[in-house]
This record gives structure tokens, sequence and C-alpha cells, in this order.
């Protein structure tokens, strides 16, 4: 994420001055393991450090290049620029002496004729820093970050497990990251013949032309791998993606086989901006009660934070959503406190839920009624907790809702189509429960409305009765249970 800071500030930067490229125009990171000392090495091609610039930016804690930059930008009123800087928090550095007895970082500056390296120990207060005189060493621009990992951490020096942290958290860095990687490739060489097989010109034979053996060997070499996508599929614009694109992008992410019954592709922009997509799956979620899923990712900056969520992004109810939401305002060290008292994750939740209901709505509103059939049997319970757990949002959840009717041939319905079939006269939606549907249509209670034309809704579910005591009425038109004494059919 620093690297990406180095390369963001000098792309910026040389839109007016260009001859801050003038030693090479590639902007890109590269990292390289070695496995066997457990040393990693992170080089970047951006605008490197003079040498008050190291004592500034690594000499205190909690000192961010980047803070200052965004400042400058700002008194300079050019603000508007896109400058999507990550690190604006300043205590990213220090996280390698974590893993790392040791940390050097060489640098060069187009600023300055010299390259600088600062060194620092994890148990010492104090650092170097000495001019690079090892011709081998030198960079032309940019800064290489060397970790000496400790005994214990030296796992991560393998490019395997690299390429999985790359994957997983920087795969949308907008600089393209290469690894150093092994490689192969297969060529045939030949192979010595055994001399006994061999016959020679004294066993008074002519000779015979014998065709030569060969066999298939792997030729090993280490090249550089490009291992990230620069541009994540949520920022381009919609009418760029197929549908087809849609769908690969969520059955790789979420390790799904099946494609989405729906999605929704949108950015947000005002007071909270963040780009998000969001899929409905067409596998079944089992456990209602499990709040903690692994269904949406966060991105902040394009880099991944987290998946681990308790309600914070969506409701309980709707925790069946899947998708990635990433956002420029929230801080790379979000924490779970930040999630829970962040007046920004609030909006940003408000936002999420209300685009949820809408691609629901929009598989209800298919002319395919399959779709929201097999929706229905998946998901159709959760809603239903929805109408508990969630009064604000009862106006959206309601025209999703469906049920059995008297007069629906084992047939689900909406409210909406109950109210429209309504006689003019009757004033109140009914219902009665029953243990089946068998039960429910033969109840003596349904003989009397059947005679004057009402239709009754059919609850055979636990969850239907507590959810339409809970919305308590559907466009004006309360619910009333026919099986009760008092009941007035005027």
């Amino acid at each position: 994420s620093n690297a990406s800071d180095a390369l963001d500030k000098l792309r910026y930067l040389s839109v007016t001055d260009p001859d801050l490229l003038k030693d090479g125009p590639e902007l890109d990171i590269r990292i390289q393991t070695d496995k066997d000392n457990g040393i990693i090495t992170i080089t970047d091609s951006g605008i490197g450090m003079t040498r008050q610039e190291l004592v500034d930016s690594l000499g205190t804690i909690a000192s961010s290049g980047t803070a200052k930059f965004l400042k400058t930008l700002k008194e300079s009123q050019e603000a508007n620029v896109d400058s999507n800087l990550i690190g604006q928090f300043g205590v990213g550095f220090y996280s390698a002496f974590l893993v790392s007895d040791k940390v050097a970082v060489s640098t060069k500056s187009p600023k300055s004729e010299q390259q600088y390296v600062w060194e620092a120990e994890a148990e010492s207060n104090s650092y170097t820093i000495r001019e690079e005189t090892d011709p081998e060493k030198l960079i032309p621009r940019g800064t290489r970050l060397t970790l000496y990992l400790k005994r214990d951490d030296k796992g991560f020096a393998h490019p395997e497990r690299i390429q999985k942290l790359l994957k997983n958290y920087s795969q949308f860095v907008s600089f393209p990251i290469y690894t150093w990687q092994e490689k192969g490739f297969t060529k045939e060489v030949e192979v010595d013949e055994d001399p006994a097989e061999v016959k020679t010109e004294g066993d008074g034979e002519p000779k015979k032309e014998v065709k030569k053996k060969t066999k298939t060997v792997v030729e090993k070499y280490w090249d550089w791998e490009l291992t990230n996508e620069t541009q994540p599929i949520w920022l381009r614009t919609p009418k760029e993606v197929s549908t087809e694109e849609y769908n690969e992008f969520y059955k790789k992410t979420f390790n799904e086989y099946l494609d989405p019954l729906a999605s929704s592709h949108f950015t947000t922009e005002g007071e909270v901006e963040f780009r998000s997509i969001l899929y409905v799956p067409a596998t079944k979620k089992e456990d209602i009660t499990d709040r903690k899923t692994k269904n949406i990712r966060l991105y902040v900056k394009r880099v991944f934070i987290s998946d681990d969520f308790d309600g914070e992004l969506f409701p309980r109810y709707l925790s069946f959503v899947k998708g990635v939401v990433d956002s420029n305002d929230l801080p790379l060290n979000v924490s779970r406190e930040i999630l829970q008292e962040s007046r920004i994750v609030r909006i940003m939740r408000k936002r999420l839920v209300r685009k949820a209901f809408d691609m629901i709505l929009g598989i209800s509103c298919s002319e395919n009624r399959d779709d929201y059939e097999a929706f229905w049997e998946n998901y159709g319970k959760f809603l239903k907790l929805g109408c508990m757990e969630d009064k604000e949002n009862h106006k959206r959840i309601a025209p999703l809702l469906r049920f059995f009717s008297s007069q629906s041939n084992e047939e689900l319905i909406s409210l909406d189509e109950y109210v429209e079939s309504m006689k003019p006269e009757q004033k109140a939606i009914y219902y009665i429960a029953g243990d089946s549907l068998s039960s429910a249509k033969n109840a003596p209670f349904l003989e009397k409305l059947n005679e004057m034309g009402y239709e009754v809704l059919l609850l055979i579910d636990p969850m239907d009765e507590v959810s339409l005591t809970n919305l308590n009425s559907y466009k004006d038109k309360s619910f009333v249970d026919i099986s009760k004494e008092d009941l007035d059919l005027g």
C-alpha cells in the first residue's frame, strides 16, 4: 500500500513536472523473496525520498508523508484532482517490525543525486542513514524495502505465501504488482544409450542406423509474474460490464458454482462515497440464526480490509446477500469498534440495505415467476425474520412476502395480489393459521368467508403469523385472524 502511494505521488507530480519520469516511465511494484534466508524485498519505481524526507517520515512513528502531501494539495486548492492515496494514518510502515528483526529502506528521489539507506532493528530505539555505495544495489528511482524476517515468521518469505496474500489483500491496487516466481518449460533431451545394447562392427553384421532415444524433462527458471488485476470490476461503469463478467466475478470471489439470481452494481456519491456490487445467491443458506458470514468483502481504496462482519453492514435477515463494498471514506486501519460507531458505516448500511431490497424487488417483478419462487424457497424465512427485527423497513419487506390462500390453487400470492382481488366492501385482510395446507383449507372458520367470496391467507409456517402480527397492516388494511371469537364481517 505504501508503494502504491509512492507511485500515485509520482504520477500526480509528473503531470506538472514530466522530468520526474526521465529515469524510467514504468510505474510498478516488484516483490522478491529469499525463503532460505527469510528475506522479502518490495521495490517500487515511485517518488522515492531524500535524506531529509527519510528522517521526517521514518524517524518518528505515525508521521504520514501521504497526509502531508494531501494537506499540500488542499492548500494549493487542487484537491479536486483524483489522487486516491491509501496511507493516510501513518503507522503502517512500522508493522514491518512485527515480523522482522531488521528493516532496511533504500531510496532514491528524483530531487537527489544520491541514494540513501535507512536501517533499524526491532529491539533498537535508534536508526542509521547512510549513502548507498554498492553499484549493484543502485536503483534509478523509487524505494526498495527489505525485511529480514524473525525466525518464527520466515514462512512469509515463501513465494506461494506472498502470492496468496497479494491475491487476497492487494488484488486491486491500481499499479501492476510483479512477484519473482519459479517457472518451468518442458523440452526433449537425448538419453545416452546402454553400451551393451549397441552392436559393434566386429559382430560381422552391418551396423544399422539407430534412432537416438530422448526423454522429456522440465527446465526450471525464475522470472517476474504479474499477480494482480489493476482494474477491479466495480470501478468500471455498469454499461461496460456484461452479465457473464458479473457472474464470473461472483463465482470466483465467493467460490460458487451457480450463477446468482440477481446482481446490482452501483456507485453512491454525496456525503459518503462508495462503490458496490451485490448479489442474491442461487444456493440456499440454511442457518437463519448465523449472523456472522463472510458474504460481504469490504475494501478501502481497493485494498481488502475484512469479510468478518456481525451485522455492521447488513442486518441479520439480509445476511444471505453477497458482494463487495469499496469505500474511499473509511481509514485503512478500520477496526470492529470503528465499524460499530462510525457515522459513515451507518449511512453505508442504510444505502446497501435499500439497494438489496431494490434487487430482490427486481426478481419479484421478473416475467419468469419461477425466479422469485426459487428465491422465496431459499430466503423467505429471512424476510419474515425482517418483519420482526426491522420495523423501519416494513414497507420494503411487506410487498416481498408470499402466502398460500383459499383461492390460489396451492400457488403463493403476494399481499398486493390479495388487496387487488378484495371485494369492494371488504375492510380487512383475513388469515387463518394451520399445521398444514390441507388442515388450513378444511378449517370450519373458512366456510362463512368462502360463501361471501372473501379470500383468506393460509399461514402454515410458524413464522407467518408472527410476521403479519408485526406488520399490523398493509395499505391501510389491518390483518384479522378469522378464528378469533370477535370476528366482525359487517
